[in-house]
């Protein structure tokens, strides 16, 4: 019976608790300054607590009403950061699915309250994808030891490892992580690639442990890079790839990182076999994307050749850099006979003197979304790249509206219900790679983007990692790094050239 008491006394404590809205303050027509910036946006039903900080010089608390459609309201307080219990958060989006949450700020400081302009936070009633997984790397552009591949919960904030590069790593060998792709967003099947040493690609199937493929044969460039996983079959596509860096003395974007060349090759897991798909000499092609129903592979390519006339390759590409312009092309593809159709121009971003790379199709087959900029291919060091897109029904083209920004904005990807668009964007600092997330309609509008709700409100600007190549998953991975590390110490499995 004491338990019970003591239980009802700490509830009527916490109740009483309640931070209280203020009686007298001033008004002031402008929003309050937050860390993240979560004013006006639309977040899905299930997201995690957004929790925020307010910044406004010289206050040193902050008030904030919550007011459900039905009228009920929720206080909280706190002298900067607003944090709140998982279990109340889920309670205030369960009511808000389909409307808006009016959000109130109050700041006090040495002249008493101050109210900012009210803002509305927008509960879609669509899901998000419980998981994400990206590549956390530190811009340091030499010393990439501290790197590894993170899972994390969108519904709360737990994280886990996938890979971490230290696992195995010495003082005398090394090693980078390449790019993750996983089967129709679901972690039974998925892959990553790791170079240098213990290098090969890391590939997982239907549940099983991790092993480790050499891709690598004589016939081709180099083993597998960009990946993309057929949605239903065991093939996959890949992008081989020579790619070196530079970088810049005198100008905002730090690293020009480039190809002197690059083909497409597939991946027959069954039959551990390699093949070309496109080896043309006199162009580059690079990041393979299918069609959700598996019967189209998009890729991009550039009509340029280097070292054509027996020149260092890498030398003419690093100084001809600013004429590589990639087009958007597809092919058919025989799921039964694994036959590929001649190449189809797409969007010709050349024509208008512009590079389009990273595509991605919706998963109703609709919209292709892609990053644009000037030229080159690693868009996320151009700060002039914006995320496009081609309305594959109509064929119009244009900027994506709503998710753009004065920064990089590369690696668009969509959720597997279509209705979020996550993008890999330097808008906080023009620095540092954050993942931002937008609600995109069917018209192929997004909502304002929000930065990926972090429990401590001031993490992104504390951490000293890009979060780079942002994907959705619909189920975590279900091996550990343990396991990849026996994978890398077993022999690996060399593919073998299918002409």
């Amino acid at each position: 019976m004491k338990k019970i008491y003591l239980f009802l006394s700490l509830i009527l404590l916490c109740a009483c608790s309640r931070p209280e809205v203020p009686g007298q303050f001033d008004t002031v027509d402008k929003l309050p300054t937050m860390r993240p910036d979560y004013a006006d946006v639309t977040i899905p039903c299930n997201i995690a607590p957004l929790n925020f900080a307010v910044v406004e010089v010289g206050s040193d608390k902050v008030v904030a009403r919550f007011t459900m459609p039905d009228g009920e309201s929720h206080v909280f307080g706190s002298k900067q950061k607003l944090e709140f219990e998982a279990v109340e958060w889920k309670e205030m989006l369960a009511k808000s699915a389909g409307d808006k949450m009016q959000v109130e700020i109050w700041t006090s400081g040495n002249n008493g309250w101050t109210a900012y302009k009210p803002f509305s936070i927008a509960v879609a009633k669509d899901s998000i994808d419980p998981y994400v997984s990206y590549r956390l790397i530190q811009p340091s552009y030499v010393g990439y030891e501290e790197l590894r591949i993170e899972q994390r919960c969108l519904e709360d904030f737990s994280t886990r490892d996938i890979y971490n590069n230290m696992s195995i790593s010495t003082e005398t060998k090394g090693q980078c992580i390449n790019c993750h792709s996983y089967q129709n967003y679901k972690t039974d099947n998925m892959l990553f690639h790791i170079r240098k040493d213990w290098g090969g690609t890391i590939i997982v199937r239907d549940g099983g442990k991790p092993m480790r493929v050499n891709l690598k044969t004589a016939e081709t460039i180099s083993a597998g890079v960009y990946p993309a996983w057929h949605p239903i079959l065991p093939i996959i596509a890949f992008s081989t790839n020579k790619t070196a860096q530079s970088f810049h003395t005198v100008y905002t974007d730090k690293v020009e990182v480039f190809d002197d060349s690059s083909d497409l090759i597939l991946y027959d897991l069954d039959r551990n076999e390699v093949s070309n798909i496109q080896a043309d000499p006199e162009e580059m092609e690079v990041f393979p994307t299918w069609s959700p129903d598996g019967r189209m592979l998009y890729y991009c390519s550039a009509h340029i050749r280097f070292g054509a006339d027996g020149g260092d390759a890498a030398q003419e590409a690093m100084e001809r850099y600013t004429e590589v312009k990639y087009d958007i092309y597809r092919m058919s593809f025989d799921p039964t006979t694994h036959q590929f159709g001649e190449r189809e121009l797409v969007y010709a971003a050349s024509a208008d003197s512009m590079s389009a790379t990273l595509p991605r199709i919706s998963p109703d087959g609709r919209w292709l979304v892609f990053a644009r900029a000037p030229y080159g291919c690693f868009h996320v060091w151009h700060h002039e790249a914006d995320i496009w897109a081609v309305d594959l029904q109509t064929g119009t083209v244009g900027a994506v509206p709503g998710i753009n920004s004065d920064a990089s904005e590369s690696y668009p990807t969509f959720s597997s219900n279509g209705r979020w668009l996550m993008t890999a964007s330097r808008r906080d600092d023009g620095n540092y790679t954050r993942p931002y997330i937008a609600y995109f309609t069917q018209e192929g509008q997004c909502m304002k983007p929000f930065e990926m709700p972090q429990e401590n409100p001031v993490f992104y600007t504390l951490t000293p990692f890009s979060f780079n190549r942002p994907e959705f998953m619909r189920q975590p991975v279900s091996f550990t790094v343990s396991d990849v590390v026996d994978a890398e110490k077993r022999e690996a499995v060399n593919a073998k050239f299918h002409q």
